[in-house]
């Protein structure tokens, strides 16, 4: 990425957002943590504002980061999760949590993304689990160690590397779920559990549905940002599993309104 001067004084959201705009125009692609250290604001800050174009039809969110919508694409599937991002501590302790929710012998619903992914590696030693899943990745895994799994099929996204819509859903419709583990882009108390396409939002619903559990496994970097168009509200889920950097304040709002919270 080219040098970018840090801006002297704090920018109004509208101009951040242009500042985002003009970075991608230059850079095609940028993780979010090259935004938070050129545009010198906070994680979350950057979370918002990529939210907020990605709402505009303007951007939309990689794992990581966010792209210029109509981009050629940066990544294949089988880049888009690095080892290094999988054993991210943050994604380890969520995949270590999550796992502890799983009994032998019971059928999974795994969603695509780097967290879900992360808890397939705890689920192998869990003797007697079918694990259903709309990621590739995480399929070829359990495949590779002869776990038993069900992919969902449907729409393919070959920036996420899994699929989505309808057709995925149907799979799930199908079947019955002890637990299904939902991951995020964006969640908040607000808006609850959002994502920017009606694909995904019809493939989490219907998890939603055929479980008997529901979890939402998100890291503390995704709080506070929403999309277009609303999954789940927070109450309807039985657990949502985070990291221990969510901060003081939202933690008693979010309990406060009667959601239930494990900190990994």
């Amino acid at each position: 990425m080219p040098p970018h001067p840090k801006p002297s004084a704090p920018l109004i959201p509208d101009q951040r957002q242009h500042e985002i705009v003009e970075l991608l125009r230059a850079s095609v692609a940028l993780s979010v943590r090259e935004l938070t250290e050129t545009m010198n604001v906070s994680h979350m800050t950057v979370r918002r504002d990529i939210a907020a174009l990605e709402e505009a039809g303007l951007v939309e969110s990689v794992p990581g980061g966010v792209r210029l919508i109509g981009s050629p694409r940066q990544q294949t599937p089988v880049e888009r999760a690095p080892r290094t991002e999988l054993e991210t501590p943050a994604k380890q302790a969520i995949a270590r949590a999550a796992a502890a929710h799983v009994r032998p012998g019971s059928t999974v619903f795994l969603d695509a993304g780097t967290t879900c992914e992360a808890i397939v590696e705890r689920l192998l030693t869990i003797s007697g689990i079918t694990v259903v899943t709309n990621d590739f990745l995480s399929a070829m895994r359990l495949m590779a160690e002869n776990v038993m799994a069900i992919h969902t099929g449907g729409t393919i996204d070959s920036n996420s590397g899994s699929s989505s819509g309808p057709l995925a859903a149907a799979t799930l419709d199908a079947l019955s779920i002890d637990v299904a583990f939902l991951s995020a882009g964006a969640w908040d108390l607000a808006h609850g559990l959002t994502t920017s396409e009606t694909d995904k939002l019809t493939l989490k619903r219907a998890a939603y549905q055929a479980a008997e559990r529901t979890i939402l496994v998100a890291d503390s970097s995704k709080f506070g940002t929403h999309a277009r168009f609303r999954a789940l509200n927070l109450d309807e889920l039985d657990l949502v599993i985070t990291d221990g950097r969510l901060p003081e304040k939202e933690r008693t709002r979010l309990e406060d309104s009667g959601i239930h919270l494990e900190y990994a």
